[in-house]
This record gives structure tokens, sequence and C-alpha cells, in this order.
């Protein structure tokens, strides 16, 4: 099973997370087709969560669809925002959406580790 493109996912998360009420942005954009998302979760006390894409190794045979992994789980937002800044230094491809609600559930698979 093939993925959807990168800028279909993000547009249709977006979406999503407005239409229920949850601000939310493209904080980054990345390669339109291919393009990695991180999801970054703002809890409004101070603190934020860092979902990025499930490792290949992870996933095995449903490389075709798309789960995440909680990399930074309420964190303080500069710990955040230097993890993403390394990783746009490494892949300038990468999406970052950005979503501001209470609870960790914005409606993703989640892998854990």
């Amino acid at each position: 099973m093939d993925q959807l493109r990168s800028d279909i996912w993000c547009a249709a998360f977006v979406r999503r997370h407005n239409d229920l009420g949850n601000l939310c942005v493209v904080a980054r954009r990345g390669d339109p087709i291919a393009g990695q998302i991180w999801i970054e979760i703002d809890h409004l006390n101070g603190t934020r969560t860092l979902m990025v894409p499930a490792s290949s190794a992870v996933l095995g045979e449903r490389h075709g669809e798309r789960k995440f992994v909680v990399r930074y789980d309420r964190q303080d937002p500069l710990t955040i925002m230097d993890r993403i800044r390394r990783e746009t230094d490494f892949d300038p491809d990468l999406w970052v959406l950005a979503v501001e609600t209470r609870n960790s559930d914005v409606g993703v698979d989640i892998i854990e580790q």
C-alpha cells in the first residue's frame, strides 16, 4: 500500500483539528510528496509532546500506513524546539504540524517502543 502524499495528509490533519476547535497549523512545510511528518502538541500548560514517524523496522510489513512514536512527552518547549531544529538542519524536507490541545490524543496511530 502506498502512502498518501505528505502535503495532502498534512492538509487533512490540520483541517480536522481546526474543525474540532484545536488550533492547528503547518509550522514547517517539507517535501510535498514524501517528506517526514512530525507533530508537535502544545498542551497549553507549558509542556509539549513531540511525535515522529515510527521507523520502518518497527512497522515491518505495514510500511504504507503512517504510524508515530512519542519521542518526547510533556517536556519543556525549548527541548522540543531544539530537537526539531537539529532535525531540520539534517532533513530540510521535514514537515512540522503544531497543534494546541490539552490531551495527547490527536487521532494518529501510536506505536509503543
